[in-house]
């Protein structure tokens, strides 16, 4: 597996628009379909990445812990299904509901999502406060697989606290480390 690591996208941008499938309904998502939501958490993710599988069940916690206080999450997946087949949209949509993702996973068939967020990795993850702006773009903490170190969602958690409290953006906002997404 080659690491990646990401921090392109600048803090205060806007939310690039998309509108993506759903992997499981075949609805297809935009921004307005989150509007009224206080934050909205933009996870790139993919089924076969060990990053990914490290964090999903920490991630699915912090989607319905965080959904009555207004958080809003959706999962991007730009991956090549074509060379990666376990990240075809049939696929993710068995990750969905196996791991019960309280969230919608989108398909970025086209990649044009994934390069207008400056995605590297997978998870990589975009925090957008309700004028979605960007407030967070990093890590969800400092655990990696086989690092030893506990999943626990620090730095995220710390990011959506500040955001809900009205508070400013973490000066200190760690890449992301993952995967690299998987380019035609």
């Amino acid at each position: 597996m080659a690491q990646e690591s990401s921090m392109n996208l600048a803090i205060g941008a806007p939310l690039p628009e998309f509108s993506l499938p759903d992997v499981s309904s075949q609805a297809l998502v935009t921004p307005k379909n989150f509007d009224g939501a206080a934050a909205l958490l933009i996870v790139f993710l993919c089924r076969h990445c060990p990053y990914v599988v490290h964090v999903r069940g920490e991630l699915a916690k912090i989607a319905e812990e965080y959904r009555s206080r207004g958080l809003a999450v959706a999962g991007i997946s730009s991956n090549d299904a074509k060379s990666y087949p376990d990240d075809a949209p049939e696929k993710l949509a068995e990750m969905v509901k196996d791991c019960k993702l309280p969230f919608p996973v989108l398909y970025d068939k086209t990649q044009e999502t994934a390069r207008n967020f400056c995605a590297a990795c997978t998870p990589d993850f975009f925090l957008f406060d309700g004028e979605r702006k960007l407030f967070y773009r990093g890590r969800l903490d400092e655990s990696t697989p086989g690092n030893g170190k506990p999943l626990t969602g620090k730095d995220l958690r710390e990011a959506i606290e500040l955001l809900l409290a009205g508070e400013a953006a973490p000066l200190t906002q760690n890449p992301s480390l993952g995967c690299s997404i998987k380019w035609f």
